[in-house]
């Protein structure tokens, strides 16, 4: 199918986008955000999304790449995904956010779509809000006020809702550097690069065979992305074997409302949030 009409602007820069978003709001147009399209685009060509202008921020070229800013990585929000996964800092830093890219779709995909892109999508079922969430990233808004920071716990709102407002930008996220760490993202699917069922993005950090701290996030297991903080606290301080981390990772799903659908009912993810917990951790210790 053929998109709507739209009229199409490009800006060369996040503030010059951010300048035309504010106008377009006041003017109270209806405006998509375009990052790599991966997402809007299909919608569009089906005409369940129509919007009246579309902002293309491919050539803002300040929103893209990767940095060392001391305690944390910078990284773009038009950063694509196959530059996320070869980034040496990320790989180096931030292990669990290059290991949760790799999953994502396929490799035509990997290399249009974009990081800050499929954040501000927020579809539970997607690959980064999990590794984001675990990882306690801070999410970097501009706006007409200015720039503000989100933290992930508070970032994600609802299915496909954000904290970024209709006259806002995401433009980087700051993931704090987790250097050393054991990382893993153990993902669930039916067939071969679809959404997942359920997944597990987790980070250890193991000290003499024994888990010392361990973070892990959740997909599919709720409206937003899930942190299991149950688990986590139940993992600290277990040898680093089989018995201990399954018996640790049962606590995975408390507290998650996991969706019922075709895939599966709410009990079946909770059992695959448990049994996918016990695989990640194990992978990223290294056992």
């Amino acid at each position: 199918m053929i998109p709507a009409r739209f009229d199409y602007h490009a800006p060369e820069s996040a503030e010059a986008a951010v300048q035309l978003l504010g106008d377009l709001s006041s003017s109270g147009a209806d405006v998509k955000v375009l990052g790599g399209g991966q997402s809007l685009l299909p919608v569009m060509r089906m005409r369940l999304a129509a919007p009246e202008v579309v902002v293309d921020l491919s050539r803002a070229a300040d929103l893209s790449g990767v940095r060392d800013d001391g305690d944390a990585l910078v990284i773009g929000a038009m950063t694509t995904h196959a530059d996320v996964v070869r980034d040496p800092l990320v790989r180096e830093h931030a292990l669990l956010v290059a290991l949760a890219t790799e999953t994502v779709a396929d490799p035509q995909v990997r290399h249009r779509g974009t990081f800050g892109g499929a954040l501000v999508h927020a579809d539970p079922a997607g690959d980064l809000p999990a590794p984001a969430l675990a990882l306690d990233a801070e999410m970097v808004i501009a706006g007409p006020g200015g720039r503000r920071t989100v933290p992930a716990r508070d970032f994600f709102i609802d299915v496909f809702t954000t904290a970024v407002g209709e006259d806002e930008l995401l433009v980087e996220v700051r993931v704090p550097k987790y250097t050393g760490w054991g990382a893993h993202y153990e993902k669930f699917s039916r067939v071969a690069q679809a959404w997942a069922i359920v997944g597990v993005a987790a980070a250890v950090r193991v000290e003499g065979g024994t888990i010392a701290e361990a973070r892990i996030g959740l997909t599919n297991m709720g409206s937003t992305p899930v942190r299991a903080t149950a688990a986590e606290q139940a993992l600290i301080g277990r040898p680093v074997t089989a018995e201990a981390v399954k018996e640790a990772s049962a606590a995975a799903a408390d507290g998650a409302q996991p969706p019922e659908d075709a895939n599966g009912d709410a009990e079946y993810r909770r059992h695959l949030a448990g049994v996918l917990t016990a695989r990640a951790v194990l992978a990223a210790a290294g056992a």
